[in-house]
């Protein structure tokens, strides 16, 4: 007979414990330990043992398959030229920021030309069919289903019937064989594992969805981003600005890349020039500054705002949102020690317009002068762009890819790109570098006429 169980799993780390501790002995996070009933039907050991298909790398290389597309362009780049036969993709965002829709229109592009299975565990197929209607899903190769079973999904993929197979979502789906409730660290390692070895022996390209955290992080054990091929995540804000969809992980392609997406009415579409649409109602003022930063390989153009106040409480506020708040605090500390401004008793304020969330070093000269021109009341020169990457010491560093965030510069207008200090054979006639930040605020910030 079967036996059951009773263990204790870290939602964090997946360390497993026989008894309940306020503590992970693994990672040392405080209640993250979830109680999970374990079935165990025992092991066969007189199970035939089955030998190893073995091939010749040569011949492996030689027999090459095309790759799917996706539909959109600027997702294809990401995967690296389309969707992998055998692949499994794991794509996790916010609720709300538009996975499904995402999903729905690649399974309508890729349903063109092949078979396409869509799998929902989370709604039923009268809201597919809604969500069908607005993004113009109606191909005959399109099929499908409501299931949160993991082995009838594992067992539709292995029939081979259809080329590209989309889970919606991993979080509700339950293995037969685990007693644990659906969105437990079992669950979604077993149906996960259980679904992969479907993909791979069959050859069937699979996309599956993931939930998130509050903090961000995609839910589930880490051993969900490890056994899956790639890992995409969408970020943005949920109801405006662009979505931005970036590779963390990709075995078939670069993790540099990112397209950038906004939401009509009939679905997510790409941005042919989101720098454009950023900066369509920026408003010329003290504490916005212009950057030149880079979404994967990319050039864009975002405005960057800050607003500094004094503080009516004892002690001074900081809030950030589109960027780290921990490299704030340390850019307004270095701004303190290296240059004349005095930002101890004020409330510093900075917002990254068009809900894009910055990752590029490249941002820390633009937030420099963004709050430097808010403290002092000053604005930055016309037309002039920013970047640079700072240190502790005000120096600007040198960031990749100028040439790349001048050209975009140049392309929308700008008459002056301000950046680290290059060799004198490098510098354009309209590019000027700059050694430190106190030289940057001095010599580019000035009074309004």
């Amino acid at each position: 007979m079967a036996r059951t169980s009773v263990r204790f799993v870290c939602t964090n780390c997946g360390a497993v414990s026989q008894a309940w501790t306020g503590r992970c002995a693994q990672c040392g996070e405080w209640n993250t330990l979830q109680e999970e009933v374990v079935t165990d039907v025992g092991r066969k050991h007189n199970a035939p043992v089955s030998s190893l298909v073995i091939e010749s790398v040569i011949k492996l290389t030689v027999r090459d398959q095309p790759r799917l597309s996706s539909g959109l362009k600027d997702l294809d780049i990401i995967l690296g030229g389309g969707l992998v036969p055998g692949s499994v993709v794991l794509i996790a965002g916010q609720p709300g920021i538009g996975k499904s829709t995402l999903l729905l229109q690649i399974a309508a592009a890729v349903a063109d030309s092949v078979p396409v299975l869509y799998v929902s565990g989370e709604e039923s197929a009268h809201q597919i069919a809604i969500r069908a209607r607005r993004v113009n899903a109606r191909q005959a190769e399109l099929k499908l289903a409501t299931s949160v079973i993991a082995d009838d999904i594992a067992s539709a993929i292995a029939s081979q019937k259809y080329r590209l197979v989309i889970v919606d979502s991993i979080q509700t789906v339950t293995s037969n064989g685990l007693m644990s409730a659906a969105g437990t660290i079992s669950q979604i390692t077993g149906s996960t594992q259980l679904i992969m070895a479907a993909a791979k022996q069959s050859n069937t390209a699979v996309i599956i969805v993931g939930h998130v955290t509050k903090e961000g992080m995609i839910a589930g054990p880490k051993v969900l981003e490890h056994v899956v091929d790639v890992v995409l995540q969408l970020e943005g804000e949920a109801l405006a600005g662009f979505k931005v969809l970036r590779a963390i992980k990709n075995r078939f392609g670069s993790t540099t890349e990112a397209a950038i997406f906004e939401m009509a009415e009939s679905g997510l579409r790409a941005v042919t020039n989101p720098s454009a649409a950023l900066l369509e109602e920026r408003k010329i003022t003290d504490g916005s500054v212009v950057l030149a930063t880079l979404e994967g390989s990319r050039p864009l153009l975002v405005e960057v705002q800050a607003l500094v106040n004094r503080t009516s409480y004892g002690y001074p506020k900081r809030a950030a949102s589109g960027m780290d708040l921990n490299r704030v605090n340390l850019l307004v500390a270095m701004l303190e020690r290296r240059t004349k401004l005095r930002l101890n008793d004020q409330d510093i304020y900075i917002n990254i317009v068009g809900g894009i969330r910055l990752q590029d070093p490249a941002a820390d000269l633009a937030i420099c002068m963004a709050i430097g021109s808010a403290a002092k009341g000053l604005k930055l020169k016309a037309n002039a762009v920013v970047f640079g990457e700072v240190g502790l010491s005000g120096e600007i560093r040198r960031v990749p890819f100028i040439d790349k965030r001048v050209s975009e510069a140049k392309k929308l207008g700008f008459d002056l790109v301000i950046g680290p200090a290059q060799p004198k054979s490098q510098n354009q006639g309209d590019y000027v570098g700059v050694s430190d930040v106190r030289s940057a605020l001095n010599q580019f910030l000035e009074k309004e006429a």
